[in-house]
């Protein structure tokens, strides 16, 4: 079973819910992996402390034009929907940021004046954290494109247990990538005007790709009601409510496990995790 976190915006506590869930997993004696796919910022290593053992450069391929061989016909930058190769003058120009690596431009040169050569974008680390499988990508400082790194991350996970994937935070192409392709989705919020305007989009991305997913509202006490009432209105189930507690704050800020510091909260993510495989109508063992 995959199961992604994500949420709207930043700072509503994803990566908490995401690496205390794969914590209480653990020793329920399931076998779990946390995927943090946020590569432009990833910071589930800060609270899981994996040891790494494995390292692997993320490569795209990019292309590269033989002067030589160019005949300036333009059909590369025709082809090329993100202006990543342009036909300027009596030159064709590539900007390998903009680069989604499709190959279409090699595909409709005539001469075959492109090849693709590789160029490292980031690198994705493997290790573990206890009984805890960990797997992060790292974009590299400069790069503009994560999708690559985010599909590299996903690829190198594991074919069984639970997979519990940390998206980046948004409704944007990264988070897409982290999102495609799994059994469910919570989306955690908070109850402000903000968290409810990002918690809308987030759901609409999420029924766009038609994918089963619950919410957690994070800090329940510290705002109002309206978010409870668009998930009311709109039929999405409440999966849990994480009260805004001065002692989850002082734990987080020390980059610690809540599970592991506060017991009355491992509970509560027990019980979230219940609420997860039961709603996605799976079994993890």
């Amino acid at each position: 079973m995959r199961v992604v976190i994500a949420s709207g915006k930043g700072g509503t506590g994803k990566t908490t819910v995401a690496t205390n869930l794969a914590v209480v997993a653990a020793a329920a004696e399931q076998q779990v992996a946390l995927l943090d796919c946020d590569v432009e910022e990833p910071n589930a290593h800060i609270f899981l402390k994996p040891k790494i053992r494995e390292r692997h450069p993320v490569m795209r391929l990019i292309p590269v034009v033989d002067e030589a061989k160019c005949t300036l016909c333009g059909k590369c930058g025709e082809i090329c929907q993100f202006s990543a190769i342009v036909l300027i003058g009596e030159k064709v120009l590539t900007y390998p940021d903009l680069c989604h690596a499709c190959g279409g431009c090699k595909r409709v040169c005539p001469v075959e004046a492109i090849t693709e050569h590789p160029r490292e974008v980031g690198k994705v680390e493997i290790g573990s954290s206890g009984p805890v499988q960990f797997i992060h990508g790292v974009l590299d400082v400069g790069e503009a494109m994560s999708p690559p790194v985010i599909q590299a991350v996903k690829q190198a996970a594991p074919k069984e247990g639970l997979i519990i994937i940390d998206a980046p935070p948004g409704t944007s192409c990264p988070v897409i990538e982290s999102i495609r392709g799994v059994d469910y989705v919570v989306l955690v919020t908070e109850p402000t005007p903000f968290g409810l305007h990002d918690l809308q989009l987030a759901v609409e991305m999420v029924r766009a790709l038609g994918l089963a997913f619950g919410v957690v509202i994070n800090r329940a006490d510290s705002g109002d009601d309206k978010v409870r009432d668009y998930c009311r209105d709109n039929r999405i189930p409440i999966l849990s409510e994480i009260p805004d507690d001065r002692r989850v704050a002082e734990v987080y800020s020390k980059g610690e496990m809540i599970c592991a510091a506060l017991p009355d909260y491992r509970q509560l993510f027990q019980q979230l995790l219940q609420e997860i495989v039961q709603k996605a109508g799976g079994q993890v063992g």
